[in-house]
């Protein structure tokens, strides 16, 4: 199993440590709101709902109102809870109907990087950089290893980069992570007001 130190908070990667569908909602919820806070919601959606692992199949098959009003809080699960809500649901569902509800089965018999990267890319709320993220946090620290997984990553799968959640193992690569979006972004808004 690996040891995942992606929020800072032991509780919660413990669990994105063991459970990969947590890990896989943690990459879910890693939009619009702080990395660390996202890969938390796994552990806080868990106790709302009073259980040690996340379930695919319960979650897929829970009223959507009581999804909501998990991911309500307060605090809130995430910045938006009805949405995140509904896509979580989503996702859970295309886990029971093609990988028999289990998250690593996305991962366990890929052949090769691009097969991979294009599973994880047809889930709900996953578009191209995300879905290259995940192959990349799978590949660093999960041990997710198919041969050309690297490759199908593009930059996050570099070595010893510092671009995303793929890289942060402790508070210092957090650290690293964060000043390297924020001058992307710096570069970026640059870039178009040149």
């Amino acid at each position: 199993m690996p040891t995942l130190r992606l929020t800072q908070d032991t509780a919660a990667d413990e669990l994105l440590s063991r459970d990969p569908l947590a890990l896989l909602l943690g990459m879910l919820f890693d939009q619009q709101f702080p990395m660390e806070r996202a890969f938390a919601g796994p552990r806080l959606l868990a106790d709302r709902m009073g259980v040690d692992t996340l379930s695919a199949a319960d979650l897929a098959d829970a009223d959507p109102e009581q999804v909501t009003a998990w991911f309500q809080g307060p605090p809130a699960v995430h910045r938006y809870p009805g949405s995140m809500a509904a896509r979580t649901q989503a996702l859970c569902r295309l886990l029971v109907e093609r990988y028999d509800g289990r998250a690593e089965a996305l991962w366990a018999d890929v052949p090769d990087g691009a097969t991979l990267l294009e599973r994880v890319g047809q889930l709900p709320g996953f578009g191209t950089q995300k879905a290259k993220i995940f192959v990349a946090l799978l590949g660093k620290q999960y041990g997710v290893t198919p041969p050309g997984w690297r490759e199908a990553a593009g930059d996050y799968g570099q070595e010893g980069s510092r671009r995303s959640v793929a890289d942060i193992t402790g508070p210092e690569s957090l650290a690293e992570v964060r000043a390297s979006k924020q001058e992307a972004k710096r570069a970026a808004k640059a870039a178009v007001t040149s």
